[in-house]
Order: structure tokens, then C-alpha cells, then sequence
């Protein structure tokens, strides 16, 4: 009997211990919960850069394989370049029909600016010879009707009168001779200035023609420049499997290239957890993957929208029965200078992660 009451007494204090436990861990969880907020929804995030050709064509070589570290600008693999150094020359050829035709198209200006300028010249020429001859023919017009009156009044001999009459006539042709002679000036201007204002014309166009010619030669420099492709960032490679000749196309993702540099934290917090968060407060993060070791962050940003507003199908409580379900809201945390640059070069992108928000 006594033996009964002895394993009943043992009993109770392995109860009595338990329960005191629980009770202890119960408190202590209540009092950590006032100032702290934790979600396991986290995982460790960094950019993904895709590694995409802008030109097409037939891989040429590979200088890397998976898993490989890369510096900004090594060299990932090149694009056999033959077609594209064929374009080059017929840019450049281009280029240079283009700026021939409008050393042509200057040269013909200035040869039909000089020509309108000689035959203005010409033009203004005639005119004052045209006021010099009307003064002739005015005088020989006037001396010949003297004459003509005189001679009527057989004042003066027959010879005298037809030298005044030849006189006359002869200052009416040479009048007539400068006025055609004007007008075939003005003429020869006209055609002139006509002929400089479409060489004029034509400059304006062979000007254009040689900006495109050099647009061209800029574009297929670019094509032969983007078939040597190299490294953004510096970075991890993932997933890389192209092979030498294997064709790929322009926004043809070949494999992906992981900032190691830049990480931080995504997690998914209850919406009945953001009432005491805050931008700035601390975070300890603990990583799945290495248990026992913590790090130091701090809260950067909450997203603008929940979790299911990015889902390729969102919920549209409008359309069918209601059920209210706590949404999860992500939140940006930020490994902060504190943390040991080695470990922190362990983690790895999607990698779960438990943190722990100070509240205060």
C-alpha cells in the first residue's frame, strides 16, 4: 500500500513539473507576444537577373558552366558574328555612297550660286544699259524731228537729214538689243536661282540619307557588339544549359544569373500582426538551414497589396459565397551592416527563415 502512494506521489510531481512548465512557457510567450511579432512565412530573396541574347543566331562558344561566380562584364558565351559583320560592311558601304552623293550635292550648289550670281550681275548690267540707251533715243528721237522740220523747210541739205534719221533707227535697235539682252539675263538668273534651290533641296536629302547611312553603321556595330554576351552583375550562374551551336532568339531566356551581393528578407505577415509594425524596427532572423546562428534586420517596407492581389488568380469575394480568411501582407527586411559577411554569403535565394520583430 505504501509502495501504491509512493508511485502516485511521483506521479504528481512529474504532473505538478509539466504543467508548471507549460504554464511558465504559456506566460513567457504571452509577455514575448506584447512586444515582438514572428511569422515562419519568410524566405530569404535576391535578384534573379536572366541571362537573354538581343540578337539571334548560332552559339559560337561557351565560357561558363553552372554554378559558376562571374565579374561584372566576363564573357558568358558568343554568337557565331559572321552575318552580322557582312551587314557592318554594307553599313559602312552605305555610309559612303551616302556621304559622296552629298559632297556632289554641296559642290553643284556653289557652281549655281556662282552661276546666279554672274548672271544677276548681268541682269542689273542690262538695265543701266537700258537707261543709257532710252537717253540715246530720246536725244536721237529729238534731233530728228528738228531735222525733219528743217529739212521740210529746205533749211538743211538731204544728208544731213538721213544722218539724223540713221541715228535715230540706229539708238532704236541698239535699245531693242539691250532689252533682249535683259531678258535673257533675267532668264538665265531665274533658271540659276531655281537650279541652286533644288541642289539646296538635294543637299537637305543627301544630309538625311547620310544620317540614316550612319544610324545603319551604328545599328550593326550594335548587333556585332551584343553577339559577345557578358555579365550584368557580379553574381552566381544557375540553371545554364547551351550547348556550342544551339540557335537561340532575341528575349530568349538561355539561364539565370543570381545576385550573391544584395539579400534580404520576405515575409509574410497576418494582417492582424501589422497594428505595432513599424519601418526601422530590429529583426532577428534565424535560417532553416543553419539552426543555432541569428542575424540582424531591419523592416525597409510593406507591399502595397496583399499576397493573393499578385496570385495569377485573384479572390473576388463579389461573385460567389463569402468566407473571411486573414489575408498575409509581405513585408521587405534588410540584413543590416551588423551581421558577419561570411555567413551571410551561405544564404542562398528561397531559402525559409523564422524572424522576430521588435516591437519596441
Amino acid at each position: 500500500m505504501e509502495q501504491k502512494k509512493k508511485t502516485n506521489k511521483k506521479f504528481i510531481i512529474i504532473i505538478a513539473v509539466l504543467v508548471g512548465i507549460g504554464v511558465l512557457y504559456g506566460g513567457y510567450k504571452i509577455i514575448h507576444s506584447f512586444s515582438h511579432e514572428t511569422t515562419d512565412d519568410a524566405q530569404v530573396e535576391a535578384n534573379m537577373n536572366p541571362v537573354i541574347p538581343r540578337v539571334e543566331g548560332y552559339i559560337k562558344k561557351v565560357y561558363v558552366s553552372d554554378n559558376d561566380m562571374v565579374k561584372q562584364g566576363d564573357t558568358l558565351f558568343v554568337i557565331d558574328d559572321q552575318d552580322y559583320q557582312v551587314k557592318l560592311e554594307q553599313a559602312r558601304a552605305g555610309l559612303a555612297a551616302a556621304e559622296s552623293q552629298l559632297v556632289v550635292a554641296q559642290a553643284s550648289i556653289g557652281s549655281y550660286k556662282a552661276n546666279a550670281a554672274a548672271s544677276g550681275s548681268q541682269a542689273r548690267s542690262a538695265r543701266e544699259n537700258i537707261e543709257t540707251a532710252k537717253t540715246r533715243l530720246w536725244r536721237a528721237s529729238n534731233d530728228f524731228e528738228r531735222y525733219k522740220n528743217l529739212y521740210e523747210n529746205h533749211s538743211i541739205t538731204a544728208q544731213q537729214y538721213e544722218q539724223a534719221l540713221a541715228a535715230k533707227e540706229e539708238a532704236e535697235q541698239q535699245l531693242k538689243i539691250i532689252q533682249n539682252q535683259q531678258k535673257a539675263s533675267n532668264s538665265q538668273h531665274n533658271a540659276a536661282v531655281s537650279q541652286t534651290e533644288i541642289s539646296e533641296k538635294q543637299v537637305t536629302v543627301a544630309s538625311a540619307n547620310v544620317k540614316s547611312a550612319q544610324a545603319n553603321l551604328d545599328a550593326a556595330l550594335l548587333n556585332v557588339g551584343y553577339t559577345v554576351v557578358t555579365a550584368p552583375i557580379d553574381g552566381q550562374l544557375s540553371a545554364v544549359d547551351i550547348q556550342v551551336g544551339q540557335y537561340v532568339r532575341p528575349g530568349q531566356s538561355l539561364f539565370y544569373l543570381v545576385n550573391t551581393r544584395d539579400k534580404w528578407v520576405v515575409a509574410n505577415f497576418k494582417e492582424t500582426q501589422l497594428d505595432k509594425m513599424r519601418v526601422g524596427q530590429k529583426v532577428i532572423i534565424e535560417v532553416d538551414a543553419y539552426p543555432g546562428e541569428e542575424f540582424e534586420g531591419e523592416v525597409t517596407a510593406f507591399s502595397p497589396a496583399t499576397g493573393a492581389r499578385f496570385s495569377l488568380l485573384p479572390p473576388d469575394n463579389a461573385t460567389g459565397n463569402f468566407v473571411k480568411t486573414v489575408q498575409r501582407l509581405p513585408v521587405k527586411i534588410d540584413f543590416t551592416g551588423n551581421n558577419d559577411a561570411e555567413k551571410l554569403d551561405r544564404l542562398r535565394s528561397g531559402m525559409n527563415v523564422l524572424v522576430d520583430v521588435h516591437l519596441k
